[in-house]
C-alpha cells in the first residue's frame, strides 16, 4: 500500500555527512608511522571491510582482522596491519565530520511535516559520535544501526524495525541514501520509496530508484513526494 509521506529515513555516510579528512590521508600518517610502503588503499578498506563484519561487531576489532589480512595478503605480518589499524583508529576522530550540501537545511525543513528516522550501515560507538559532532543526536525519532540492531542494509530488517518504533507503514516511507546496493536495494526489499543521492558518475543507475537528486537541497522543494 502507497499513500502520502509520513516518514522520512536517512543514511549518515555520505549522505549526511562525510570525514574532514579521508581514510587515505590517515592511512598515509599510520603507514608513515609504522615504516612499510603502502599496500592498500581506503578505496579497497572501505570495498573489503564486509569481509570481516560480523552482526554485532566493534568497528575497531573489524578493522583490525582487515588491515591483519591485507598485511598478510601483502607479505607482512599480521601484526604489522593491526598496529596500523590501531594508529588509524587513534587519529580518526568520529566527531571531525561535516554536513554534505544541504544536508543540515534538508533535516530542518522535513522535521515538522514529517517523522524522521535513520537506518545506517555503523556500529553505535562510532555513529553516535558523529551525530553529536554534528549537533544532531536528538533530530531522530529512531536510530537503526544495521549489523548490530538488525543485519546490514540492504537487508530490509532494519527499515522494518525503523518503521515499526515510528507507527508507519512502509508504503507511507522514504529512505535518502547514497548507495545503490545498500540504501536504493534495502529501501525497495523493504516496501520503501527510495530517493538516492547521485554521486555525479553513474548514469545508469541499478537498482533504478524512484527519486533521484543531487543534493539535499532537493529534498526542501519536495518533488520526491
Amino acid at each position: 500500500m502507497t499513500g502520502p509521506v509520513e516518514a522520512v529515513l536517512f543514511d549518515l555516510d555520505d549522505t549526511l555527512c562525510t570525514y574532514e579528512r579521508s581514510a587515505d590521508d590517515i592511512l598515509e600518517i599510520a603507514f608513515e608511522r609504522v615504516g612499510v610502503e603502502r599496500f592498500f588503499d581506503g578505496a579497497e578498506y572501505i570495498e573489503r571491510l564486509g569481509e570481516f563484519s560480523d552482526a554485532g561487531d566493534d568497528i575497531r576489532d573489524t578493522r583490525r582482522a582487515a588491515f591483519g589480512t591485507f598485511a598478510a595478503e601483502a607479505g607482512h605480518g599480521e601484526a604489522v596491519g593491526e598496529e596500523i589499524a590501531d594508529i588509524y583508529t587513534d587519529e580518526r576522530d568520529q566527531t571531525n565530520v561535516a554536513f554534505l550540501d544541504g544536508a543540515e537545511r534538508a533535516l530542518d525543513a522535513l522535521a515538522e511535516p514529517y517523522r524522521i528516522g535513520m537506518v545506517t550501515n555503523g556500529d553505535p560507538w562510532m555513529q553516535s559520535q558523529k551525530l553529536a559532532g554534528l549537533g544532531i543526536e536528538d533530530r531522530f525519532e529512531v536510530i537503526v544501526h544495521g549489523g548490530h540492531d538488525a543485519p546490514y542494509k540492504p537487508d530490509p530488517e532494519p527499515f522494518h524495525i525503523a518503521l515499526d518504533e515510528l507507527g508507519v507503514e512502509a508504503g507511507r516511507a522514504v529512505h535518502v541514501g547514497n548507495s545503490l546496493p545498500s540504501d536504493v536495494t534495502g529501501a525497495h526489499a523493504a516496501g520503501l520509496r527510495s530517493v538516492w543521492l547521485a554521486d555525479g558518475d553513474e548514469t545508469d543507475p541499478d537498482p533504478e530508484p524512484h527519486h533521484v537528486v543531487e543534493s539535499l537541497h532537493d529534498l526542501v522543494e519536495e518533488p520526491w513526494v
